[in-house]
Order: C-alpha cells, then structure tokens, then sequence
C-alpha cells in the first residue's frame, strides 16, 4: 500500500511573495478574532435575478460576527450590504434561537446568521436578535423592520406576497400588499408546537424548518406537534455565576416521541385543514413538499424502527392520498432532501440507495419509476441544481476521488446516467452554489494548502469572474505561517473485511526518519461523517504537527459518503467494526519506522469522545492515553431517531445490543490516562453520560482526568471556551507523550 502524495509545487509557487519570516502557529491565533484562512465566505446565494451574489462574512475584527455582502455582477464589485451592528447593536437570543442555533451547528455565531431572496430578487429578509427586516437591495441603507419578537425560521412566500415565520410556537404571516399581519395558528403554546421542527427532525434529520409553501403562494403545509407525551429530563445547566434548572422534554432510545400531525393553512383567509398520516402514530414526518404546479402536496413518512420510507401524494383539493413509492432496508432507510419536482413534465427526481448506492431516479407522478438518472460504481451526495430548459442535472459526488468533492452534470433524459461530466476543476473540495435556473454557480474551491477561493462560473464550469480568490500572498492573513505549513498525505488500507478505509497522515515539523515520534490520532468514527478530506482548515491538526506530533486520521467503516455495505457495517453493534478499524490503523502506525508505538494516543469529540472510551477500553496495550470529549457513554442515555437507527431497536426489545454498544461493558480494558471533557449545559450529550462514567470509574478506582465548562453546550462553542479546551488538550498530550525521540 503506497500513500498518495499531495504534492506542494504549486502551492509553494503561489507563495513567493510570502516573508522569510515565517511563525509556528499559536492557538491564540487559530481562535483569534481574525479568520486564518483569509476573506472566506459562507450561505453564498445568486439572487433570482441572477445580478448579485450575497454571502456571510465574518468581520475584520471579529470572524464571528457575520454580516451581509453583495458582489454585483454589472458593476463587478463587492461591498457590504448589511451591517448586523447597525441593525441590532446589541443582539439578545431567545432560548428558543439559541436552542435552534445549537442543532443548526452556529451556536458560536453572531450578527446575521440567515437571509432569504425575494422572488424578484429586490429584497432580502433578514433576520437578526429576534427581530425581522426587509433590505432593498437597491437601498440597502435603510432595512424595514417588519416584525419582532421572538421571531424564528423567517421566509419570503414563492410568489413574493407573503413574509412567513414562527412566533411563539405559532405561525404567522405578513401581507406585504397590505402590511397586515395574520397569526394563522391559535393553539400554539405549552407541549404544542406550529410550523417547528422537533428536537430530533432538527438533531438528526436535517430537518430546520417546520413549514413549507406552495410554490403559487395559495397553502401552506405545517408540522404541528405535541410534545406532552416525551418524557421530561431535567437538567442542571452550571454557568459560572448560577445553576439553571431545565425541564426538557427529550426522546431517549425506547422513549415516546412527539405526536406528530400535518396540516394545510390558506394564509389569505386561515382555512385549516388536516393531512391524515395513516394509522399508525408512532411515525417520523421527515419532511413535505408541493409539486411545481402546487395541486398535490407529498409527505414522506418513516416507520419508527426506520425499515420503511414511505412517500405519499396528497390532493390539495380534496386531500385525497394515494402511495407513490417506499423505500425498505433490512437496517435502515436513509433519508435526504434531495427531491425535486420537474415543471415540464408529470415528473420528480427521487434519490434512493437501494443499490448499494445513492443514486438518482425519475418518477412519474403516477408512482411509476421512468429511469435511473445515475448508476454505477460510485454515489450521489446531492442534488444541486436542475435546469429543465438545458436538460441538465447538477449533483456533488465522490465519483473521482473518494477524498474529494466535484460538481458533475447529469443528462435529464438519463442518457449518461453512468458517465456524468465533471464540471469542477482541480482536486480537492468543491461546494456549489446554484442560481435557481441553472445558468450559473458560486464554486468554493480548497485543498489543504490552498485556502477556500471563491469563483462564479457557467454551467459548463466555466470561469465568469473571482469572487474572492483569496491568493496566498504577503497580506494573507495566514503568510506568516505558511513556511511552516506542513504536507499532508493520503493513503488507503483494507478492512478486516476487506474493504478500503482512506487515511490521511502529517508529518510532524523538522521530520526527521532516524527518529521516532508520538502519535496525535484525532478520531470521529460515527455515521454521516468523513473526516479524511483533501480540504482547507484542519488548524489544531497543523498545530499538533508542528509541535512535534505524527498527526493520523483514519475514516472507519460506518462513516459518511460511502455504499451501503460500508456504511451499514457498524449496524446493532456500535464500536464494534470502528474499533477495528481504528486499532488497524494504529497497527500501522506501529509498524512506521518513524514512529514510537508506545506513545500513539486518541483524540475525540462527540461520537469520536465514544470512540476514544471504546479504543481505550479495547487497546490500552497499543494506545498510550486518550482525550474524549462530550461522549455518549450509554446509547439507552440519547436520542431516539439516532440510537434507534443505528443500534437497532429499543433498550427494551434489545437490551444486548445497547450493552454491547456502549461504554461500560467494556471499561475493564481501560488501563490508558484518561482526560474526560464535557460542557455542563450539553442539551444534546446530555452531561449525565459523563457523570454516570465517572461513578463508573470511581467505583472501580480508575484514575482520570476531569474538565468541565459552565455553560458550556455540546460544541463548547466560543473562541474564549475553543482556545482553552484545545489547549486542554494539546496539554494531556504533551504530559503524557512527550516529545521527539531519537532511534
């Protein structure tokens, strides 16, 4: 097995105009208030008129506070459009916001986290601290309030006549003809929810939103729940100066979810009317959508065991339902937001993995399947863009390089379903910004010595003009630690089984071949994430190497972006293959002559704080110490929709898949140092994983390490709390590992 280099020529050539003077990079200056990888932008968007693109920018003096910025495709220039400072000086967040920010992975934000287009492309809806606002694009200067108040999940209407949001567990819209405001659910408060998405449709199904509108502005379809029969946990939430105490309804493995309805609302005269969801009512609603021409409005209802998908049309008129399709699986059916419902014809594009693979396929509107749009030996990550007019599809994938991400165009007629034509150049990590039609799109381009640079192209993936091409020259914000950046490398490895597991691998500063160094192997393992990517911003990873530390990374099987058989491995026995995968690669490192096998130690967060207590558990004879923060310590402790997808079952129907998945079967093995981490306001991880293991640990008079953060929630968000928990850990590894050795 020979790892593929990543070369650095070209890198080292757009570097010239670097200075000699180069500085190893600090942690103050990776959680400084200035980005390191220079004028980055984020939530890029091509107005409808296709004459601006819109962008999120962290300010010069403070990368997380965001603002709005335009660049005008006439004039050829940017500028700010909206200054969040100026529109809310002082932001306060409702519990609410904060909660929402949390799932949504922004919670270290501020300013302008979200904007919305008007179909016309003459205003945006902003919204900031609770409060509602219409820009002028063309008199960006003076932005309209137009609703305040706790308001949440704001949109404009398709057709433009409609402001849209939620308040106080209602929804409630703005007629903009007439300026009048018209709450359209009444019912909203205590256990009962409107227009929201669920803790877990939010957690785990990517689901940010509670209502969708009929694209001719004439219904809206809105999940409404009650939380009443969710068991109440009540938390402890310690912040440094008092001790809040939390009543959270949370759906742990085997536990009663929402009851869940779906409903329509004319927002013009309020008529409600209710979607029947079958009989069952122990279901998951994953999402709803209208078709183009607004008649029928189709729902996807998942099973609670997660086995069966099923979507189904509903006659807006007489709400008639008739089944299109299911989806089954013998583990479970992944969900995803990729349908799109053709305007030229009877006809929606529907993505399905029940090859093996997620591919795309066309459906009639009859149910009826008409072809496949992609096959072959590769998948589908989404669906970007369709433009019915040129008969294309545009889709990300992993088609060329399972480390990389490209943009490739399919034909609507399914004619090159196997053969798509790649649209993004360079390899590396691509995300494409479609304009609505299709024309054109915003490419973020990046590999892991180029910071993100920022281009409009056509179609065809031609270059129209830069956007923000973020040159690494002296004025870059990261020049002065570019003559330290170090290469990383790529490989792969086999599986017990058999199947290929990609690695990346950085070698620490000063390498050195006659000597031996520790291992900083940083781990995530769980499902839904690939971590080994040819991409931009692992700074803690350069840090580590440059501070002397062999830096690993390995994507067990069950992560992210791979065929069914990799990812559906880890299924009713969580640890179990990731282990094996992870020990393999420290099995490797062992055998590298530049490596101390007694110094490798594991560093993980989250699913990879799990992974760290497993491999630890399981390999203290191969792995020297271990830093795990916020980790599920017992599945039967998390959240429905996750646990019970993965492990299989309930703590109840299956009680030795949750033994054998979690923590504390196994903590005999666990000989290694321990640093155990976790935020004393985790809403997600609940913080009682973390103190059941230490009464564990106690118990059977394990030594260990112990941090916690008042306030803190699952992320440990904000630079002050990022700055000291990675020095935490930099820490425990330095005490514990050391540093170079000599042969």
């Amino acid at each position: 097995m020979r790892p593929h280099l990543f070369l650095l020529a070209a890198f080292a050539a757009n570097l010239a105009a670097a200075p000699a003077s180069a500085e190893r990079l600090t942690l103050d200056r990776i959680y400084g208030d200035t980005a390191l990888a220079g004028a980055s932008v984020k939530t890029l968007r091509v107005s409808p008129d296709g004459e601006r693109v819109t962008f999120l920018r962290g300010r010069a003096d403070n990368q997380y506070q965001q603002d709005l910025w335009e660049y005008n495709m006439k004039t050829k220039s940017t500028q700010r459009l909206v200054d969040s400072k100026r529109l809310v000086p002082n932001e306060e967040l409702s519990l609410e916001e904060k909660a929402r920010r949390e799932r949504a992975r922004t919670a270290g934000l501020s300013g302008i986290i979200a904007y919305y287009w008007s179909p016309d492309g003459k205003q945006l809806l902003v919204p900031i601290g609770g409060d509602l606002f219409l820009v002028d694009a063309a008199r960006p200067d003076a932005p309209r309030k137009v609703a305040s108040g706790n308001v949440t999940d704001p949109k404009i209407s398709p057709k433009g006549r409609y402001v849209s949001f939620v308040r106080n567990q209602n929804l409630v819209v703005i007629d903009l003809q007439t300026g009048a405001e018209r709450q359209l659910t009444l019912d909203g408060k205590g256990t009962i929810h409107n227009g929201e998405a669920e803790f877990v449709a939010q957690e785990e199904m990517d689901q940010h939103t509670g209502y969708y509108w009929a694209p001719d502005d004439s219904a809206i379809a809105y999940r409404r729940y009650d939380e009443k029969p969710v068991p109440v946990v009540r938390r402890f939430e310690i912040f440094a100066d008092r001790t809040e105490v939390i009543d959270q309804h949370y759906p742990a493995a085997g536990d009663p979810n929402v009851l869940i309805e779906l409903m329509m609302v004319n927002p013009a005269t309020g008529q409600q009317r209710k979607v029947d969801l079958g009989p069952e009512k122990d279901i998951y609603l994953v999402r709803a959508d209208f078709s183009a021409d607004a008649k029928t409005l189709v729902y996807q209802r998942q099973t609670r065991d997660q086995k069966r998908l099923d979507l189904v049309a509903v006659d807006v008129d007489t709400l008639a339902q008739r089944p299109l399709l299911s989806e089954t699986s013998k583990t479970w059916v992944e969900i995803n937001n990729d349908l799109r419902f053709l305007k030229n014809k009877k006809a929606f594009i529907w993505a399905s993995e029940r090859s093996g693979r997620k591919h795309l396929y066309v459906y009639g509107l009859d149910g009826k399947l008409q072809y496949p749009l992609s096959k072959g030996d590769w998948g589908v990550d989404n669906v970007l863009a369709v433009d019915e007019a040129a008969g294309r599809v545009y889709i990300s994938s992993g088609k060329d390089a399972m480390i990389d991400k490209q943009t490739y165009a399919l034909k609507l007629d399914g004619s090159n379903a196997g053969s798509p034509v790649r649209i993004t150049a360079g390899d590396g990590w691509h995300e494409a910004a479609f304009a609505g039609n299709g024309k054109i799109f915003v490419d973020t381009w990046s590999n892991p010595n180029t910071p993100p640079q920022v281009s409009i192209r056509r179609a065809d993936g031609s270059m129209v003009e830069w956007l923000e091409k973020n040159e690494l020259n002296a004025n870059h914000p990261y020049a002065k630690h570019v003559a330290d950046h170090l290469p990383t490398e790529y490989g792969t490895m086999k599986a017990k089984d058999g199947q290929t597991l990609h690695y990346s691998i950085i070698k620490p500063a000063g390498f050195d071949a006659s000597k031996r160094y520790p291992v900083f192997l940083f781990t995530y393992g769980g499902p839904h994430s690939q971590r080994v990517t040819r991409a931009w911003g692992n700074y803690f990873d350069q840090y580590m190497a440059q501070q002397g530390f062999v830096v690993f990374r390995l994507d067990n099987r069950g992560s992210g972006r791979r065929e069914r058989a990799f990812t559906d491995a880890l299924y009713n026995d969580l640890g179990k293959v990731e282990v094996e995968d992870q020990v393999a690669g420290v099995d490797w490192l062992a055998k590298q002559s530049f490596v101390d096998p007694k110094r490798i130690g594991v560093f993980g967060w989250s699913y990879g704080g799990y992974m760290t207590l497993r491999l630890l558990a399981a390999a203290s004879d191969k792995i020297a110490m271990g830093v795990s923060v916020a980790p599920v310590t017992d599945w039967a402790l998390y959240d429905t929709h996750y646990t019970e997808r993965y492990v299989g079952g309930t703590p109840k129907s299956d009680p030795e898949a949750y033994k054998r998945s979690g923590v504390f079967a196994h903590l005999d093995g666990m000989k290694s140092p321990l640093l155990l981490i976790h935020g004393m306001a985790d809403d997600n991880v609940l913080f009682t994983n973390t103190t059941r293991l230490i009464d564990e640990l106690v118990k059977r008079n394990v030594q260990f390490e112990l941090m916690t953060y008042p306030g803190a929630k699952h992320g440990i968000s904000g630079k002050v709390n990022q700055r000291h928990v990675y020095g935490m850990i930099e820490g425990f590894f330095k005490k514990n590992l050391g540093g170079v050795q000599a042969k």
